[in-house]
């Protein structure tokens, strides 16, 4: 190990024996007390030394032995500490290419942040090469949404879309103007390229990866051109990725409102059709006015203006980079919506229906119950499902 304070922090002394580290609320951390010589110790925590030197020039400072012991474990269990060579094995196959690795520096330094293990924010770096990703949808939120993927380190991220590029799905970071007329899947993964760092790890029978419903990928991204798809998605085109446990998330803009959300994870959290049998629960007349939208043909171009798309696809590829390392983003089982011209985000939770033939809302009142009559029922909540989620939905990383 070659212990480093996470140079993402700033450091700041709040006074002779209190350090800050960060600025933010969100990861600022204090602490205290702390001796000067362990102050001056702290800058040979650069990863550039390991414990053994460390304890060496402990020593030399006049610091007592344990105490640089006392004072790494200290700082790796407040989460200050990352470790210069951990990781595992992606980790190291990644640092042996540093032109890679150096366009990556800023999102290794962001993981670095919300890792607590020392090395586990380059492990989530390194693991993401491994991750294969499928967007439905090469408009102005769906290219630039993948591009952000790949240039993040998403190792495999496909574009799927039909027709040819129009001049108004150029976008800056997407689809470029030299494209238009061009079949939009291959402009759109010809975006992907020149987006990624490296060129993802050869397989055989790669394009499989990709078909329909195909459990081998991590997630597919629904970002449809026309908007209804995601305000109103289709069950039945789901209904692949419900049967294989491909978890799949929502994205777009309809009439100048952004959408992102939910992120489906079959049988944990509502889907397509639960919001659907919801819309009607609360609205009769909803049947009938989805069934006029979706049977007519749109003749104008959607209102989808730069500044909209770009915020609906980056707050996206935000949440599907959280689930793809790991985490439960605030988009599982809800949906986020911002409109023109005041950009104000409201989440809007999505439920598991009964009479959904996703069976959500079964398994989660089967599950409620069993925790109500355990020894625990006071303290359950919704913790126990929380933490249910996080162990299933981890395992793919």
């Amino acid at each position: 190990m070659h212990p480093t304070v996470k140079p993402a922090l700033r450091r700041g002394w709040r006074d002779l024996n209190t350090v800050q580290f960060g600025m933010a609320t969100a990861h600022a951390m204090v602490l205290g007390p702390m001796d000067t010589a362990t102050g001056s110790f702290l800058t040979l925590l650069d990863g550039t030394r390991g414990l053994p030197l460390l304890r060496d020039e402990g020593r030399r400072m006049g610091l007592p032995d344990g105490h640089v012991d006392g004072l790494v474990e200290r700082l790796a269990r407040a989460g200050l500490l990352d470790d210069a060579t951990g990781g595992g094995p992606a980790a190291d196959a990644l640092r042996g290419k540093p032109a890679v690795l150096d366009r990556l520096r800023p999102d290794l330094a962001s993981l670095s942040l919300v890792a607590s293990e020392p090395g586990d924010g380059m492990r989530r770096l390194a693991a993401r090469r491994s991750l294969r990703v499928q967007v439905r949808g090469a408009g102005r939120v769906g290219v630039v949404l993948a591009a952000a993927l790949a240039g993040a380190g998403v190792g495999r991220v496909d574009v799927q879309d039909g027709g040819c590029v129009e001049p108004w799905d150029v976008a800056p970071g997407g689809l470029p103007v030299e494209s238009i007329g061009e079949r939009r899947d291959e402009a759109a993964r010809r975006a992907v390229r020149r987006a990624a760092p490296d060129r993802p790890p050869r397989r055989g029978g790669d394009r499989s990866a990709y078909e329909e419903g195909n459990p081998g990928l991590s997630l597919v991204i629904i970002a449809p051109r026309d908007g209804l798809a995601v305000h109103a998605p289709d069950p039945a085109e789901a209904e692949t990725l419900i049967d294989s446990g491909t978890a799949h998330l929502y994205a777009g803009v309809v009439e100048g409102t952004g959408v992102v959300g939910p992120l489906v994870l079959p049988g944990d959290t509502a889907c397509a059709g639960c919001l659907d049998h919801g819309r009607t629960e609360r609205d009769p007349t909803w049947p009938r006015l989805l069934a006029q939208w979706r049977s007519g043909q749109a003749r104008h171009v959607p209102p989808c203006d730069l500044t909209l798309s770009a915020t609906v696809a980056g707050l996206a590829a935000g949440h599907a980079l959280a689930f793809l390392d790991g985490e439960l983003p605030s988009s599982t089982g809800a949906r986020w919506e911002v409109s023109v011209p005041g950009f104000v985000w409201h989440a809007r939770p999505v439920r598991p229906h009964p009479a959904c033939s996703c069976g959500t809302a079964e398994r989660a009142k089967g599950e409620q119950t069993s925790e109500d009559e355990g020894p625990h029922e006071t303290m359950s909540g919704q913790q126990p499902q929380a933490a249910r989620l996080s162990g299933t939905w981890r395992a793919h990383v």
